[in-house]
């Protein structure tokens, strides 16, 4: 069967998907659970061909983690399983119930979104988490993992789709696309596709939106900042720029870019120089130089997600100059402001134009499971639809659904009715 002829059949299942009860969905989940834990073995020797492979290829050290595939992980997918099953099924919401009149009822309900194709990177529990999100959330799923990670991609599918279809999902609710020239063909299937959510590196995620008509929500670029306010504590603020930067360099929410106020530069920056040491290089403007010698930052520096243990610095003369700097150069994603003045924080967190702003945390923060959503499909730095880590609330839309009794628009046009607007919820 080509590639097309599969989506359509994705598409047509979604249909059947979408008006499943929650205890079919949930009892697919369960099944799927079920079924990565009697296949770990399988699961993790696909793994360890990945893992050669990819070694013998020399795919940098970041990268391998991504890749890497073992027990706590599969330990973690099916927790995150688990996790799913105890939310509150997302769909079949009524969100809104209005008698327009004498038995004219509206109602506003919650629905998948459809057909969701996810293009994502070399970390094969992506596929755990985006599948089993989207079987909870009644969408059909197209997925596209890493070619580094094609053994391990493909049994993950296999055990995860045979046992969501024996618990009851339509045959062919979801399909694995495993070469690179499928995405070419995904892209077109602007009327099989609802929405495409790319999860990769800022080149790729762009090439996505640029070629496809489909919907498409992500984030091209994670570039993050920290401002140190001059009311902040320093007890607090080492330990937070050094988790955003070094818990996880290579992730899309790890900090890029210091701010630090000049009230209390002098003391925070060589004391962040000490605390980071050789783990972390630092690059800085002209001040931050003079203060600890470090390498220069260049404007292209503060337009850089460098997804390794570099940090740019700049000294700001006040939270405004901060403000503008992130709205500026930052991508919207994630942004944290460090300091004990409550007027200061609301203002940051009112003017920062980001999906996240954060107070006297790591910018690490920034993710689906631990914002408790049962994971993610991705992050958002859009305004349309969902915004941030998107879990099972921005996985479903909505429809209108208008009860009658015989009304016709003509009677209300002429006088002869009129609408007499009751909320019933």
């Amino acid at each position: 069967m080509e590639l097309k002829d599969s989506i359509r059949q994705v598409k047509k299942s979604s249909y059947v998907l979408a008006a499943l009860p929650e205890e079919i969905r949930n009892g697919a989940l369960e099944a799927v659970g079920r079924a990565l834990q009697a296949h770990e073995n399988e699961i993790l020797a696909a793994n360890g061909q990945d893992l050669e492979e990819a070694e013998k290829s020399k795919l940098p050290g970041p990268l391998l983690s991504r890749l890497r595939y073992d027990r706590k992980k599969n330990k973690g997918c099916i927790d995150g399983i688990n996790d799913l099953i105890d939310m509150q099924d997302p769909l079949f919401r009524k969100t809104l119930q209005r008698e327009l009149d004498t038995g004219l009822v509206l109602t506003k309900e919650t629905c998948p979104i459809g057909v969701i194709g996810v293009i994502f990177e070399s970390r094969p529990d992506a596929l755990v988490q985006i599948a089993s999100l989207c079987i909870k959330s009644g969408n059909g799923i197209i997925l596209k993992g890493g070619s580094e990670a094609k053994h391990t991609n493909r049994i993950l599918f296999d055990t995860i789709y045979q046992a969501a279809v024996e618990a009851g999902l339509p045959e062919g609710f979801a399909q694995l696309i495993e070469d690179r020239a499928g995405i070419d063909e995904l892209l077109k299937c602007h009327g099989d596709v609802d929405l495409l959510i790319p999860r990769g590196s800022n080149s790729f995620v762009r090439y996505i939106m640029d070629n496809t008509n489909i919907p498409v929500m992500g984030h091209a670029d994670g570039i993050c900042h920290v401002y140190v306010d001059g009311a902040a504590m320093m007890g607090k603020a080492i330990p937070i720029i050094i988790d955003s930067k070094t818990q996880y360099p290579a992730a899309c929410n790890a900090a890029e870019t210091l701010l630090v106020h000049s009230a209390i530069a002098e003391v925070l920056i060589p004391a962040l120089a000490d605390a980071a040491g050789a783990r972390i290089e630092l690059r800085g403007d002209e001040r931050s130089v003079n203060l600890i010698g470090c390498g220069p930052a260049t404007d292209e520096d503060y337009h850089t997600e460098y997804l390794d243990n570099i940090l740019s610095i700049r000294v700001v003369d006040s939270i405004d100059e901060a403000i503008d700097h992130i709205n500026q150069y930052g991508s919207h994603h994630t942004d944290c402001i460090i300091t004990e003045d409550a007027d200061s924080a609301a203002k940051f967190m009112a003017l920062v134009d980001s999906a996240g702003v954060y107070q006297n945390c790591s910018t690490r923060f920034a993710d689906g499971y631990r914002y408790g959503f049962g994971a993610e499909v991705g992050i958002s730095t859009g305004k349309l639809h969902a915004r941030g880590p998107v879990g099972l609330d921005g996985l479903v839309t909505y429809k209108y659904k208008l009860v009658g009794d015989g009304h016709i628009v003509a009677d209300y046009a002429s006088g002869a009715s009129q609408f007499r607007f009751r909320d019933l919820i």
